[in-house]
């Protein structure tokens, strides 16, 4: 059954060597179960709500990766697509609206059904295929940096300043000092290809936090894991079907700008991450494409639609997959395996919940230094289209504190670059249509209706 659903032979693999390249997977990508619920908070939603969704819809996006796709990569939360979700949007855009998070959670919903209907459509896929390569590595860096600067915020490494705008914070504060320990923590675990490192990493830190709480040092929270109340499975109706439909109606501009947003960081996102998931997995051909990243698309896309209705962000592949196919993944198996473990992940909810954001944010540094590592692909001495777009992907990034900002300024100056250079032919009708979305953008933010 299983070499019929997964074709192990022809992948040259076994039950064995999947299961355990599954289980790799999920030990590196499990901080997300502690991480999301930090991130997701600052929203307005229940800790224990945005635990059980993520972990739910991780697994039903998984498994679809695993029967449907057949390749070796796990789905979660997306990190950068949670911060925009809840820094953007419910505490930006929304900020004055009641229960901001059922708002955004529709327009995640909107459009989930929206990129359900382009998969099969395979619009998504011709936008990945037609990115040219450079600008692919400069937006997987770029979201590196951009995932690095939230975990340095979260940790208080580095801090607002009125003079500066930001800058170093102080190593009085035991969530700055704490956070850098456990970075060096998981630096040397990985050096020496522990498995699980990230999240081994994330755990010693919270248990040096624990003993510096018992001890009286650390007194900024609670820190010990709280089982008292059980699993409290039932948090989850906190969040779970909260859709706003009715405000959606009544502000239809305003939502369809939300969701226009969303539209735009999730596709691109998606594309950053999976080309940063297929890279670092070896999984491009030589023209640096992804076979069936069409089923791969329409994986996330209904994870994000099933974790909209849970109450969690976008779903997204996870550039740690990457781990499990070093273990010798290489099949939907391992994936499968993944999914299972998010399952399994439910009884242990009180643990993940407890965890503070000074030991997740490590993960979060050293996950924005994997994907930073796409820079050094980037070819900055050949074309001055590709070199501009790719360093524009890059640094708008953190600098505007948006995924999406940093792809529009990096398609619109490779488009522009290449008409101005004489190479209009060099642009396919994909990169044309994506340009004039992106000046769509452009012209709704300067009339107030972005």
């Amino acid at each position: 059954m299983l070499e019929k659903c997964f074709k192990l032979k022809e992948h040259n693999t076994t039950v064995k060597k999947e299961v355990l390249a599954g289980l790799t997977t999920f030990l590196t990508m499990a901080y997300i179960l502690a991480v999301n619920p930090n991130i997701l908070e600052a929203s307005g939603m229940n800790r224990n709500a945005i635990f059980l969704a993520t972990a739910i819809a991780s697994a039903i996006a998984t498994f679809i990766m695993a029967f449907l796709a057949n390749y070796p990569i796990g789905l979660s939360a997306g990190l950068g697509l949670n911060a925009y979700f809840a820094y953007t949007v419910c505490l930006g855009e929304l900020a004055n609206e009641p229960d901001p998070w059922r708002i955004a959670l529709t327009a995640v919903f909107v459009e989930g059904i929206i990129f359900i209907i382009l998969s099969f459509f395979k619009f998504r896929e011709q936008i990945i295929n037609s990115i040219p390569q450079n600008l692919k590595f400069g937006i997987s860096a770029g979201i590196g940096l951009f995932i690095a600067f939230i975990g340095m915020q979260n940790s208080e490494i580095i801090v607002a300043s009125e003079s500066t705008k930001v800058e170093l914070g102080s190593f009085s504060n035991l969530n700055m000092t704490l956070a850098l320990i456990g970075l060096i923590i998981i630096a040397v675990l990985v050096h020496y290809n522990v498995t699980g490192g990230v999240l081994i990493g994330i755990l010693v830190t919270w248990i040096i936090g624990i003993i510096l709480q018992l001890c009286g040092v650390y007194t900024s929270a609670n820190l010990l894991p709280d089982f008292s109340q059980g699993l409290q499975l039932g948090a989850i109706s906190q969040t779970a079907f909260k859709l706003n439909f009715g405000w959606a109606a009544s502000h239809i501009v305003s939502f369809l700008a939300i969701t226009f947003s969303f539209l735009y960081v999730d596709l691109f996102d998606t594309v950053g991450t999976v080309v940063g998931v297929a890279d670092k997995a070896g999984l491009l051909d030589k023209d640096g494409n992804l076979p069936r990243v069409g089923k791969v698309f329409f994986a996330d896309a209904v994870g994000t639609t099933c974790g909209s209705l849970l109450g969690t962000s976008t779903v997204t592949s996870f550039v740690e997959s990457s781990a499990g196919v070093a273990a010798g993944g290489r099949t939907g198996l391992t994936a499968f395996t993944t999914g299972l473990m998010f399952l399994v992940s439910i009884v242990l909810s009180p643990l993940f919940l407890a965890i503070p954001s000074f030991a997740t944010a490590p993960a979060l540094i050293y996950v924005g230094m994997l994907m930073l590592m796409s820079i050094t692909k980037v070819k900055f001495d050949g074309d001055i289209a590709d070199s501009v777009g790719a360093y524009l992907a890059v640094v708008m990034m953190p600098l505007a504190y948006s995924i999406a900002t940093g792809i529009m300024f990096a398609v619109l100056a490779w488009v522009i670059l290449k008409v101005v250079c004489g190479k209009v032919k060099e642009i396919s009708p994909i990169m044309w249509i994506v340009f004039a979305l992106f000046a769509l953008r452009i012209v709704a933010l300067v009339t107030n209706f972005g």
